[in-house]
């Protein structure tokens, strides 16, 4: 095959071009402050700002104090890091930035030499560039916090390496070191336990798995699937002792109606492919969120849901045409490669599809950062087999997408430049989200404009539904600023839909203790501390309730 875009290049000087790509690409987000959720998860969050501190963030939620249990995320790793980072910087939001783009250009590194093991390397190449310049990739690289999704997908993708290249029967060592990236992995973002998945997919890609031969693929590979379960039972064990359970059922926001099973949510699940397809083909409309008033909930059959349904019909008859064709090499573009990079997308964004599980999320552009390693491989195949029948169609084709993409993500990348510049990009591009009027209403609060930010917030409950985050909030809000009638209506409406979660009754005792209200005080510390039991406030507040009523 004749060398194309990699000029003759070897596959570490192609995945060094990759890195400066991406650098090229994400340069202009170094100059970024604190945005959006960085404000709160970093800035906001006084734990791991101190050493001394930091050490007690691994037996905590991910979101510090106001979520925490119920949102069911556990990342201790990236928690440490953003402690660590903190001290290194001293609070200068400049080196969390440098450490992002890096970190995806390592990513693209890894892209490169990952699929460098399994396709020629200009398709290897021109995947792993496109991989590195890509717009839905600026949330994860922009934002501070987006270091999580970055960190998580390097751990991931090296662990993939070290197991192709280690043959069929890995050692000790390399199985060690496999261990250890997958539990890193998932330390730093959950998401990242799909690995068992993709190591099977590699394995099939690359021969003929039938199904006489599952004997005798599981005597070579049993110590590497003992190893990742051995790592899975751990993980699991963790995120019952620190959150009590191993997923949370949260539903996404504005659409609650999923989670009671009402609503078959297949529908809606349907409903957000076109949007997924689009944002990996043609990303020019991004969106900073696809609450349901962006990507509507399904109540029933629409023409969404169809096209949704169709569009994963086709993308599966696809893999499987192309499978079929024969495994993937280094030496012959099989078309495998797309079959192969289609199936990984599917493999890697279960854990957030709401398929199985509700995630929070309906769909976010962070979501796909791992996934589109799969639209990497796709992409490099059929850019590379374009020039190899149209050679002058082919490579204007390939530099007229990474252009475009470049450009896409440098502009996209001043939207996250602080905390205003996203709001004002919410309101103007989607301003029928309920996002966006908690937001406006967050807005007016904060400048104490407390008649328009009620106002707000009664929209954006009208188009969200009760969602106990919004309710929580919003309660939170009112109560802080004194209206205290109306805060406590809504609190003690989010506590009765949601009794298990302790966020909503936190608030309310506290605000009970101050009017002096015991009986009601107890009961709602009684409630938060059985959602959270070690909360020392709410332990205080209990006493005091207790000690005050008894008095009286």
């Amino acid at each position: 095959m004749k060398p194309g875009l990699s000029g003759g290049l070897s596959l570490p000087a192609c995945a060094a071009l990759a890195a400066l790509a991406g650098a090229g690409a994400f340069a202009n987000s170094i100059g970024n402050d604190f945005a959006y959720d960085d404000r709160l998860i970093v800035l906001g969050n006084e734990s791991i700002q101190q050493l001394e501190t930091l050490p007690g963030t691994f037996l905590e939620p991910y979101w510090p104090n106001r979520h925490g249990r119920e949102m069911g995320l556990w990342r201790p790793v990236a928690t440490w890091l953003y402690g660590l980072q903190w001290a290194l910087w001293g609070g200068d939001p400049t080196g969390f930035h440098v450490v992002n783009v890096v970190l995806n250009s390592l990513c693209a590194a890894l892209v490169v030499l990952l699929l460098g093991q399994l396709l020629p390397t200009p398709a290897a190449v021109v995947g792993g560039i496109l991989f590195a310049v890509h717009p839905v990739h600026s949330e994860v690289v922009a934002n501070v916090v987006g270091m999580a999704e970055l960190l998580s997908a390097g751990l991931y993708l090296g662990a993939c390496l070290v197991v192709v290249r280690s043959g069929k029967r890995m050692g000790p060592v390399a199985l060690m070191v496999v261990g250890a990236l997958f539990l890193l992995a998932c330390l730093v973002k959950e998401s990242a336990v799909t690995l068992p998945g993709t190591v099977l997919l590699l394995d099939a890609a690359r021969r003929t798995i039938r199904l006489g031969d599952v004997k005798a693929y599981l005597r070579e590979r049993w110590p590497l699937y003992a190893v990742l379960a051995l790592v899975m039972t751990g993980l699991c064990l963790g995120r019952i002792a620190v959150l009590g359970s191993i997923a949370n059922a949260f539903p996404p926001m504005g659409a609650e109606i999923l989670a009671d099973g009402e609503v078959p949510r297949i529908w809606t699940v349907l409903a957000t492919w076109p949007e997924v397809l689009r944002l990996l083909l043609f990303p020019l409309d991004l969106s900073i969120d696809y609450t349901p008033e962006v990507v509507p909930v399904a109540y029933g059959w629409t023409a969404r849901s169809a096209l949704g349904l169709f569009i994963g019909l086709a993308v599966l008859v696809v893999a499987w045409g192309t499978w079929r064709a024969g495994r993937l090499s280094t030496v012959v573009l099989s078309p495998r490669a797309l079959g192969f990079g289609i199936l990984w997308f599917v493999v890697t964004v279960l854990p957030v599809s709401n398929l199985f599980f509700l995630t929070g999320v309906l769909l976010a552009e962070r979501t796909l950062f791992l996934p589109s390693v799969g639209l990497a491989a796709g992409a490099g195949w059929m850019l590379v087999q374009l020039r190899r029948e149209r050679p002058r169609i082919g490579t204007a084709v390939t530099i007229a997408a990474i252009l475009l993409f470049s450009c896409r993500t440098i502009v996209r990348n001043q939207v996250w430049k602080d905390s205003s510049t996203v709001f004002e990009a919410l309101i103007r591009d989607h301003p029928e989200s309920g996002r966006a009027q908690w937001l406006i209403g967050d807005f007016h609060f904060n400048r104490g404009d407390h008649a328009e930010g009620l106002l707000a917030y009664r929209r954006a409950i009208g188009m969200l539904g009760e969602s106990y985050t919004l309710l929580s909030e919003v309660g939170r809000r009112l109560v802080f600023a004194g209206f205290d009638e109306p805060g406590e209506r809504v609190l003690r409406r989010a506590w009765s839909k949601n009794p298990e979660f302790g966020l909503a009754p936190s608030i309310l005792a506290v605000l009970y203790d101050r009017q002096g209200r015991w009986t009601l005080a107890e009961d709602a510390s009684r409630a938060a501390l059985a959602a959270e039991p070690g909360n020392l406030i709410q332990a205080h507040l209990l006493t005091r309730a207790r000690t005050a009523r008894q008095s009286h």
